[in-house]
């Protein structure tokens, strides 16, 4: 395919850039500053999506993904997997995108990855999705992680104000039993998204939600709040005192975000005051709990190993009594 056509077919199939537009979204602007951080998110994941749609292969991309902005660069891998996963889906694809993209430069987000895989789940039909079976059997939850934030990012009426749950979702059945609680983590995330980094009105949406729901809808805002960034040292500090009985599930996703971007090698400074205020530790420490605790093979038993992890986290986090 000539570069003419691949620039076509990125045209064609790349989303329109006003659908990252807070404006659009009917989002919350809570300033300028974080309006701005907001939709270059969403530009640069955008960006990273129509680099994969226009290259002829996932390497080729690498150039481009990797002269992102360090702050934004894990977004646009998040829009390459995702791009990746529809492209291996289309008719006459040898399939070897995504597989590609995670054995190149890509193998260092594969957090973020996984999150784009969800994304192209939420778009494409059921008989053309990614074989989840394929994937990390730890990290996969982060695919339905990638589905719920989707979901709540476009369809915010329903999930959101509405807090609609999905009986049935893209997922193994005998796995189902936490699929949705993993869709709460993305949905969370996306709550800080929707609320627009201000915290008082992320934390009425999550409030707004069934007691149940709220402990992954707080994991979902942490790490939101420390990947993405937004909010000051107070509004941090106040987004942990209202999480309340939430708190260990706060800061399991605050160091589920420093884990992904000291992977990644993009840790920023509003990374480490999110985990400092959060976690009373640095990204670097807060990434190695992840670390110490992430379960081998042999572990993945009863519970879902993920949950497993996740719970192991929170507990150190909290013991550690730093924050």
């Amino acid at each position: 395919m000539t570069a003419g056509l691949r620039a076509l077919r990125r045209r064609i199939l790349t989303p329109a850039l006003s659908s990252t537009s807070l404006d659009v979204r009917g989002f919350r602007k809570k300033n300028p500053a974080s309006q701005q951080l907001l939709e270059t998110v969403g530009r640069s994941f955008l960006e990273g999506y129509g680099r994969i749609v226009e290259a002829p292969d996932s390497r080729a991309a690498e150039p481009r993904l990797e002269a992102i902005p360090r702050e934004f660069r894990g977004f646009a891998y998040e829009g390459a997997a995702m791009a990746c996963s529809i492209m291996d889906a289309l008719p006459g694809s040898k399939g070897q995108r995504l597989s590609g993209l995670l054995a190149g430069r890509g193998g260092a987000h594969t957090y973020m990855a996984y999150v784009g895989i969800g994304w192209a789940m939420a778009r494409l039909p059921r008989m053309l999705h990614p074989a989840v079976e394929k994937t990390d059997p730890l990290l996969r939850w982060l695919i339905l992680d990638g589905y719920g934030f989707h979901q709540a990012y476009f369809r915010t009426a329903r999930y959101v104000h509405g807090q609609h749950r999905e009986q049935k979702l893209p997922w193994p059945r005998h796995q189902a039993s936490y699929a949705q609680r993993a869709v709460d983590q993305g949905i969370g995330r996306a709550l800080w998204f929707v609320g627009g980094t201000d915290v008082d009105a992320v934390r009425r949406l999550v409030d707004a939600f069934p007691p149940a729901r709220r402990g992954d809808l707080y994991s979902g805002v942490g790490l939101a709040a420390t990947y993405a960034g937004g909010a000051g040292a107070d509004e941090l500090l106040r987004l942990r005192d209202s999480a309340g009985a939430y708190r260990p599930q706060l800061l399991q996703g605050s160091a589920f975000a420093a884990e992904a971007r000291e992977q990644a090698g993009l840790t920023v400074p509003h990374t480490q005051l999110a985990t400092e205020v959060l976690c009373g530790m640095t990204p670097h420490e807060a990434a190695g709990v992840c670390r110490e605790l992430r379960p081998g093979a042999s572990d993945r038993v009863d519970t879902p190993a993920y949950e497993t992890w996740r719970q192991h986290i929170a507990g150190a986090l909290v013991s550690e009594g730093r924050s």
